[in-house]
């Protein structure tokens, strides 16, 4: 990709139309939102079940609400993902025949996002009309959505471009803006062999950012996934025609134990170890979407200072699998860790005293065969905000693909924390004589601007540089 020239600039921006009006958005069709699911249960009695219905054609609904389009709330957005949501626009002309705008004519560059810049100057203005540094740099790309469902549909395309029927999914899973333990939960469903990545939904139907996500990803559903083209965690919409699996959704604790032992079902063995989180403290338990996209590992939750009978139910299921408690003792108990021994052969704890300290924590673990061990250079990392764990759980996607690595969170907008800066500093790359032989870090940058700045990003960009250290100047 030319430095000066982004990789889209000769790509139309989904829903727009011929440059000479660019600024003039044009409605997005509206989906047909499926009649929230049956509650069924009592959150604890629910637990455990799933089931799977063919979803039929709904008659015809009553408005939905309207929402932020795409372009809009895909401010900032990565180029590689900007490439991809191309594709969307496709799906949108190819079932209408056209009508959203010429896809010959060139587009405008991306445009400008929100938060502070880097200087007044005009040479940094340039830069910044062109995507640079807030959609991507030499070491960092973003996903710069506004929003958590335009957050998960640009990582979601960013993993499955969906260019061909090999690079689409075989399903996804939906869940909802308000359910972020379920998110964290059911992360587990990015692991292979289901892979299914997560989009975000709600009673009232698909946001628009979701809606033409699917569009694009075309889920069909496979072995793999029982035939299922969608997970449907709790009560949200689904997609029009195919099988949904829909998982009850409860409490946190019940919500999680259905989905671990629909995890069991679809991959047809046990799990090699059990995540325990609190769900009192999500930005504590946001790294372990991530881990669970990327090892098949299941995460439960503790809540209220208590284990609650649907996780013990859960891992009495596998008793000679080992626990990892994440998080400090002021958010899971040693007297809760005990309770924990008396159902599982092993329980070891995972910790930082703050979000920023525990996410770096489980990034630098192993035993044995669990934890990141990221402890060296050459690795991928994803960074978001500890205090939106939705879109920490929704990025878990990239933590399954492309170039691995753990989620690592920040606390503040504008400045990046002290222990994330000596962190990064540990495992920056270096090279003596060949750059070309060295290894690399990136780092997957989640939100806008409002979310994690222009000044931070550059910062992360940084301290991912691969350095000069040593050898014939």
């Amino acid at each position: 990709m030319s430095a000066d020239r982004p990789i889209n600039a000769d790509v139309p921006t989904p829903g727009e139309p011929e440059p000479p009006t660019r600024e003039e958005k044009q409605p997005e069709p509206e989906q047909s939102p499926q009649p929230p699911a049956d509650k069924g249960a009592e959150p604890e009695a629910a637990a455990d079940k799933t089931e799977t219905k063919a979803v039929a054609p709904p008659p015809p609904p009553p408005p939905k609400r309207q929402r932020q389009s795409i372009p809009g709330a895909l401010k900032g957005i990565a180029a590689l993902v900007l490439v991809a949501i191309i594709f969307i626009v496709a799906a949108v002309i190819g079932g209408s025949g056209g009508g959203k705008g010429d896809a010959e004519s060139a587009a405008p560059a991306p445009p400008a996002t929100s938060g502070s810049k880097p200087s007044e100057s005009s040479t940094d203005t340039s830069a910044e009309q062109l995507g640079y540094p807030s959609f991507a740099t030499g070491n960092t790309t973003r996903v710069g959505g506004s929003d958590p469902a335009t957050n998960a549909a640009g990582v979601a395309l960013a993993v499955f471009p969906a260019t061909t029927p090999e690079q689409r999914p075989a399903a996804v899973t939906l869940v909802g803006e308000d359910d972020p333990a379920g998110a964290i939960a059911a992360a587990v469903l990015m692991s292979a062999p289901v892979r299914a990545p997560l989009l975000v939904s709600d009673s009232e139907g698909l946001p628009d950012p979701t809606a033409e996500a699917l569009d694009a990803l075309d889920p069909q559903g496979s072995k793999e996934t029982g035939g299922a083209s969608a997970f449907a965690i709790g009560d949200v919409a689904a997609i029009d025609g195919g099988k949904v699996t829909q998982v009850k959704a409860g409490s946190p604790a019940a919500t999680a134990a259905a989905i671990a032992r629909l995890r069991d079902r679809l991959f047809g063995a046990p799990p090699t170890h059990v995540v325990v989180a609190a769900a009192d403290d999500l930005a504590l338990a946001a790294p372990a979407a991530a881990w669970a996209a990327r090892s098949g590992d299941p995460v439960l939750f503790t809540e209220g200072g208590k284990l609650p009978q649907a996780t013990i139910a859960a891992l009495k299921r596998h008793p000679q699998v080992p626990v990892y408690v994440l998080g400090p003792s002021a958010a899971i108990s040693s007297q809760t860790l005990r309770e924990i021994a008396k159902v599982a052969k092993k329980v070891h704890r995972v910790s930082g005293e703050d979000p920023v300290a525990n996410a770096i924590a489980f990034a630098r673990y192993a035993d044995g065969s669990f934890g990141w061990n990221v402890n060296d250079p050459g690795h991928g990392f994803v960074l978001a905000r500890a205090d939106s764990p939705l879109e920490a759980a929704a990025a878990a996607p990239l933590s399954a693909s492309g170039t691995w690595g753990p989620l690592l969170l920040t606390d503040s907008a504008t400045a990046l924390p002290d222990p994330l800066r000596e962190y990064f500093l540990d495992v920056k790359p270096g090279y003596t004589t060949n750059p070309t032989r060295a290894f690399y870090n990136h780092v997957w940058v989640i939100g806008d601007q409002e979310a994690i700045d222009v000044n931070q990003q550059a910062e992360v960009n940084e301290l991912a540089e691969l350095a000069k250290i040593g050898g014939e100047q």
